[in-house]
């Protein structure tokens, strides 16, 4: 009998040491990971995840205990900004811009303020993920050495190699290298880089792979077997999946939303402020051209440009508008199927292992 191929070797030990069947994870993404979609994962061998960005404390604790059952899962929380500066005339231009697209923009819109992060932290640590995520940052050394003495890894979002090697410094047991390919927000440290350092996976990965010595997951374009199986061979140990799981019936996102992803060719999606202030990866709709248009005013910092837009999002969803919908979406949005969650895990990793026998 032939060797197993060092690739799948050194996944299989990466997932029996976080105690899954299968080493494919579920992205993190913040609104878009419902219980029943982690759920699904879980029981097809794979790991769960919650993005808990907006969440508060009890949000938090209600999810581990509605997926806990179903086997190991991931929390992930967005290390905090710093305090956004206001200009009022500016968002007075913003109001009146988006005001074109929407219902009128209240006065006080961007006065919104995220989830308190330190309350999110203690959350964390009650709610005893098996892995606590970070992106846009790393954790505090104190709370770094709280997870630890919890039993609980810390996986840190990666955007470069500079990246990778300062959260192996910090005590990330493991990096998600996150390539530009990837739908929704970018994980780079430096909110003003976000557009600039943006480096594909397949260039990314074996980069930090080389530069450090813990175990590296791929994530960002990766939503079938022939990109999981390229990343096994540039040296991951897991993929992490996002995009490809929005169509599955348990992510629960808007039909229209769901059936433009379907539709999407990578160069019909493009990085954009327009939503919350943040560079992120979304369909290039109408509304994503029209903020990027000479005469159209610049997003305002997170989060003040999230709290700008909420009457804007809120209404397209319910309009069934995907002009003006927060639609993110990955550069391999087109490779995501309209089946349940476990049948894609299923595929993947099934066609991993014939890629690779």
């Amino acid at each position: 009998m032939p060797a197993r191929h060092p690739a799948l070797a050194r996944a299989a030990a990466f997932a029996a040491a976080y105690g899954l069947r299968r080493p494919l994870l579920l992205a993190p993404m913040a609104g878009a990971c419902p219980p029943a979609l982690s759920v699904a994962v879980m029981r097809a061998g794979g790991l769960g995840a919650c993005g808990a960005l907006l969440m508060p404390p009890a949000a938090i604790l209600a999810w581990a205990e509605a997926v806990r059952e179903a086997g190991p899962f991931q929390i992930n929380l967005w290390i905090p900004d710093p305090a956004p500066t206001r200009d009022p005339a500016h968002e007075a231009r913003l109001r009146a811009f988006l005001g074109g697209f929407g219902p009128a923009v209240p006065l006080a819109a961007g006065d919104v303020t995220p989830p308190d992060f330190t309350a999110q932290c203690e959350a964390l640590i009650a709610a005893k993920p098996r892995i606590a995520s970070s992106i846009m940052g790393l954790y505090p050394p104190g709370f770094v050495a709280r997870l630890k003495a919890h039993g609980i890894a810390w996986w840190a979002t990666v955007t470069t190699v500079a990246e990778a090697l300062a959260a192996e410094q910090a005590g990330a047991d493991a990096v998600v290298a996150q390539g530009a390919e990837a739908g929704g927000h970018r994980g780079c440290f430096d909110a003003s880089q976000a557009e600039i350092g943006t480096v594909g996976l397949m260039a990314l990965l074996p980069a930090v792979v080389d530069a450090v010595r813990i175990p590296v997951i791929a994530t960002g374009g990766l939503a079938d077997a022939r990109g999981a199986a390229a990343a096994l061979l540039l040296g991951a140990s897991a993929v992490q999946v996002g995009t490809g799981f929005l169509r599955c019936p348990e992510a629960g996102i808007a039909p229209v939303w769901a059936e433009a992803l379907g539709r999407a060719r990578p160069e019909d999606t493009r990085l954009t402020r327009a939503f919350s202030g943040r560079a992120g990866r979304s369909l290039a709709t109408e509304y994503v051209a029209a903020a990027a248009g000479p005469d159209a005013p610049a997003p305002a910092p997170y989060p003040v440009q999230r709290g700008l837009t909420q009457g804007l999002r809120e209404a397209a969803v319910k309009d069934g508008d995907l002009g003006r919908m927060q639609v993110w979406a990955g550069q391999a949005a087109g490779l995501a199927r309209a089946v349940p969650a476990g049948e894609v895990v299923g595929a993947i990793w099934e066609g991993v292992d014939a890629a690779l026998a």
